[in-house]
């Protein structure tokens, strides 16, 4: 047996080394031919015990479709190098990598404010309670902070549950007149579905001025939906609370998976919630140092995740978080 292996590790090692077709033929011969070293092996399996004698002709039936698949390989190679040049056959493309369903929704949204002279900033997504509820108006025993909950650390701090926090960090450093866009991952101690993930990404606007009517949210509406959609989507406005905004609103546009037939995306109802907004509190206002008498403004948030289902008709949210290749190739 020993014998046997170190016969076909010298044949695969001379057939390394050959390095022209003659010099492969003269292998082959030396390692399979007639007169081979394996060869005088397997004339010696008649005298071998015949409790070895089976094993013997394994190993010598293994060592030889070894070797014939190396030589093979070898032949393979020198077919390709000689096989002649033919430029004109076209090249293979190289792999190309792509954005992300949700980063490229969200460049696109950054193009369409900047033109509007908004400035677009982040925040971090570890905050505090105090950032996150008591200056937006959320009281210590409200019921809004349960249909917030989010992560809370060892230390007191929390993973931000939204991005409205924002607001006042940048209202508390920057006089108005204020217009920024911040988009960013948000968390929710919740369950999933189709339509909720427990890590989700939104995009926020707020605009602070002098006398900034309610009305100028539908224009902020439109950017929105034109940006993604590139052409005008049928929305509704309805009366939503919020403790941040006074008053406030939420937007619904039509189902773009199901075209406002009703689908599991929708809840069967042919309309998405996608956008909550309205007039900042005042004492959100008070919150950040500002005068709630004299300043005024709007804020709308939108659920990234959420239009990007419908911008590319994707039916479960999960699958943008599950870095499955097989999904995000088709955006690439």
């Amino acid at each position: 047996m020993r014998r046997i292996a170190a016969l076909t590790e010298a044949a695969l090692a001379d057939l390394a080394q050959a390095s022209t077709p003659a010099a492969v033929a003269d292998v082959r011969r030396s390692v399979l031919g007639k007169s081979s070293p394996l060869a005088a092996v397997r004339r010696d399996l008649g005298r071998c015990d015949p409790a070895c004698r089976k094993q013997l002709g394994l190993a010598l039936s293994k060592a030889h479709q070894r070797i014939t698949a190396a030589l093979e390989e070898k032949r393979a190679a020198e077919t390709a190098l000689d096989r002649p040049l033919d430029p004109t056959v076209p090249g293979l493309p190289p792999p190309t990598a792509g954005l992300h369903p949700v980063t490229q929704l969200r460049y696109d949204l950054d193009d369409a404010f900047r033109a509007l002279n908004f400035a677009v900033v982040e925040s971090p997504e570890i905050s505090s309670a105090e950032m996150e509820f008591d200056r937006l108006n959320f009281p210590a025993d409200h019921p809004a902070r349960t249909s917030m909950d989010t992560y809370w650390l060892a230390d007191g701090r929390c993973l931000r549950p939204h991005l409205t926090g924002t607001s006042v960090r940048y209202l508390s450093t920057h006089e108005p007149p204020i217009r920024i866009a911040y988009p960013g991952r948000v968390y929710r101690n919740e369950s999933t579905d189709a339509r909720h993930e427990r890590a989700f990404f939104q995009y926020e606007v707020l605009v602070v001025d002098e006398n900034i009517p309610l009305a100028s949210a539908r224009f902020l509406v439109d950017t929105i939906l034109g940006t993604v959609f590139g052409e005008p989507v049928r929305t509704r406005m309805r009366a939503g609370y919020f403790p941040f905004v006074e008053p406030g609103f939420e937007i619904d546009m039509v189902c773009q998976v199901c075209s406002g037939r009703g689908c599991r995306i929708c809840g069967r109802t042919g309309w998405l919630e996608v956008m909550p907004g309205g007039s900042p509190h005042p004492h959100v206002l008070s919150a950040a140092g500002l005068d709630p008498a004299r300043w005024s403004g709007c804020y709308l948030n939108a659920g990234l995740d959420r239009l990007a289902m419908m911008r590319y008709g994707i039916d479960d949210v999960r699958l943008m978080h599950s870095a499955d290749l097989r999904f995000l190739s088709q955006f690439s």
